[in-house]
């Protein structure tokens, strides 16, 4: 991003403002969003892998696909998607698609026809010598409690899961798959190379935030409180984001509900999980986010603490 302070959402808006089409926006975030882990911290010892800076090409490439999505289109088919996590995968596996890359997308390794060892995210081209295993994942974790001590004080909205849960199951089991000897027989050539590929959000009490080891210092951000907290934010229009508007940064065309505090507390009142709000603001018609946050019950803070201990 341009400068320390500076928000992603304004960030996106610069970089990324004149994209229409809702997919083509989200594939731009999954491609330009800060890692959400340091992929040069030793922590990772080298497994956390990086798409980079966007290049030149590729925003070009962006931009021609906004004006005729047909071919992402097509390649999402005509489900609804419900899984976010599978949503994003069909954009990244459409991107090494078009780059020339992808070798499969979704590759079940199994030992025998009942037995499913696991599944290969992406395998990717490296070449004459083989293949790179990307273990892809993007993720949404509130800090539970005030200060970032450890991968496991980040936990899902739910409470199912935690960072740290996620990458140890990531580095234990997923990223192992190539060793397997029922993927080796599957393979034409070996898997030199597995990397996990975390794109996502973080959340923060309040909004306050601290550097921690291991996560990148540009990672997205934005803020958690309880419902009973609303009146005291600071922004004061919001839009409540279906799990399905999760990735990008929200822009709408002015047909949605924009909710004031009282009636966002109002409209989450009887919800049990926590939601995922926009803060908006107006520019030329459009319904544009400057940060955002979630809205968690009144109780979510004790049955967080409970999960820790």
């Amino acid at each position: 991003m341009d400068a320390p302070a500076d928000t992603y959402q304004a960030h996106f808006a610069r970089r990324w403002g004149h994209l229409r089409q809702a997919h083509v926006r989200t594939l731009a975030w999954l491609l330009d969003a800060p890692d959400l882990l340091d992929p040069h911290d030793p922590y990772w010892e080298h497994k956390i892998a990086s798409l980079g800076e966007v290049r030149p090409d590729v925003a070009r490439w962006l931009g021609q696909l906004d004006a005729d999505p047909s071919a992402l289109e097509a390649a999402l088919g005509e489900r609804a998607y419900t899984r976010l996590g599978l949503y994003a995968e069909k954009l990244m596996a459409f991107y090494f698609r078009e780059r020339g890359e992808l070798v499969a997308h979704g590759l079940q390794v199994r030992s025998s026809r009942n037995d499913t060892v696991g599944e290969f995210d992406f395998l990717l081209d490296a070449g004459a010598e083989g293949v790179e295993h990307i273990e892809f994942a993007t993720k949404f974790y509130l800090l539970e409690g005030t200060s970032a001590s450890r991968f496991d004080t980040f936990v899902g909205p739910n409470l199912a899961d935690s960072l740290g849960a996620k990458m140890r199951k990531i580095f234990t089991r997923q990223l192992e798959l190539g060793m397997h000897p029922a993927a080796q027989a599957l393979l034409d050539r070996p898997v030199i190379r597995a990397r996990a590929l975390v794109k996502g959000w973080l959340f923060y009490p309040a909004g306050g935030h601290l550097p921690m080891g291991g996560i990148s210092a540009q990672h997205c951000r934005g803020f958690w409180c309880a419902l009973a907290d609303v009146p005291a934010l600071q922004p004061d229009r919001f839009v409540v984001l279906p799990r399905m508007q999760w990735l990008a940064p929200y822009r709408g065309n002015g047909a949605e509900a924009v909710l004031g505090k009282d009636e966002l507390q109002a409209a989450l009142a009887g919800a049990e999980m926590p939601s995922l709000v926009a803060a908006v603001r107006e520019e030329g018609g459009n319904i544009i986010e400057t940060e955002r946050g979630f809205i968690v019950p009144d109780t979510w803070r004790e049955r967080a603490a409970r999960r820790r201990l």
